[in-house]
């Protein structure tokens, strides 16, 4: 019988295959966001990490990502991600987001960390269930410091100060293909309006995105450890 667990490996970018990036081009184009080898090359060189998840030997799911600090606060950066489509999609993408955790709490022991991303569609809010202090976040009016991470974020992520509007958190596209993270629910299971509202001006064809922010805790990182 095959083996239909989940395989999750985070390793540096240097050692990503073009078998890799031919498997990645292969997910992407069956979930339809126009990412081809080119793109994905360019993001090995920009990135540090990544994630890989696979369920019987084919690739489920993937992750760019960095571990860095900016301004002296330990970081998770989440670049370019796609999970597969189905009934565990869920599944997927946490243990995707798990496992960055994991290399977090070994790069940054006993500290809170800030796990930073961009998507565009409500779905994505789903990467961080299990973190605290989430921005932008239903009833909640941004801090200037959290507008300000939100800023220092945008520039980590290429996203030039013209195409950036830090009282709502989105980035502006220009058409061109985006690193955010692709992950839908699969039940399609409607969101609380207030998260919905915040993807009524968002064009995900022209690669507006959302960029969002969290606080993985050092309680809960402890939980990562073996």
């Amino acid at each position: 019988m095959a083996d239909m667990a989940i395989h999750v490996v985070t390793k540096d970018c240097t050692a990503l295959s073009d078998a890799d990036l031919d498997e990645m081009a292969d997910l992407s184009g069956a979930l339809g966001n126009g990412l081809e080898i080119g793109v994905l090359s360019k993001e090995r060189e920009a990135w540090v990490l990544i994630t890989l998840a696979r369920r019987d030997e084919r690739l489920v799911g993937f992750s760019f990502c960095t571990l860095e600090r900016i301004g002296g606060t330990p970081s998770v950066l989440i670049g370019l991600a796609a999970i597969e489509r189905g009934p565990d999609g869920d599944e997927l993408l946490h243990s995707v987001i798990c496992d960055q955790l994991r290399r977090a709490v070994l790069a940054f022991p006993d500290e809170d960390v800030l796990v930073g991303t961009r998507f565009s569609w409500p779905d994505g809010f789903d990467a961080y269930a299990h973190l605290e202090d989430v921005v932008p976040r239903p009833e909640h009016k941004a801090s200037g410091e959290e507008r300000a991470w939100g800023r220092r974020l945008a520039k980590r992520f290429g996203i030039d100060n013209g195409n950036y509007e830090d009282r709502v958190f989105i980035a502006r596209g220009d058409g061109m293909a985006t690193g955010v993270l692709d992950y839908r629910r699969h039940d399609e299971a409607p969101h609380e309006p207030a998260i919905s509202a915040y993807f009524e001006s968002i064009e995900p064809k022209r690669g507006d995105a959302l960029v969002v922010f969290g606080w993985a805790m050092a309680e809960y990182l402890e939980t990562f450890l073996p």
